[in-house]
């Protein structure tokens, strides 16, 4: 039997490469607005992150959010996904 292949990706604050399923998309649609992704399902472009609030943190203050979609994000933005991280 053929084993099935896993889809990984790198989390923005750890680093490590891990299954899709156990990370939370962050994505920026064609208007530049930037959320999270809890399904997985919203178009546009999207970078990975672990379900711990750390590496969000940890991602935040070295502003690879910034650089995975090239544009600069405020303040606000990060407060509401980081409370939103917070309550899933």
């Amino acid at each position: 039997m053929k084993t099935k292949k896993i889809p990984m990706r790198m989390c923005l604050g750890c680093n490590e490469m891990k299954p899709k399923k156990e990370l939370i998309r962050a994505v920026k649609d064609k208007e530049g607005n930037i959320s999270l992704d809890l399904t997985g399902r919203k178009s546009g472009r999207g970078a990975y992150i672990c379900r711990d609030i750390e590496c969000f943190r940890k991602a935040r203050k070295a502003h690879r959010f910034e650089k995975s979609f090239e544009c600069r994000i405020d303040d606000t933005v990060y407060d509401s996904m980081e409370a939103e991280l917070d309550e899933g």
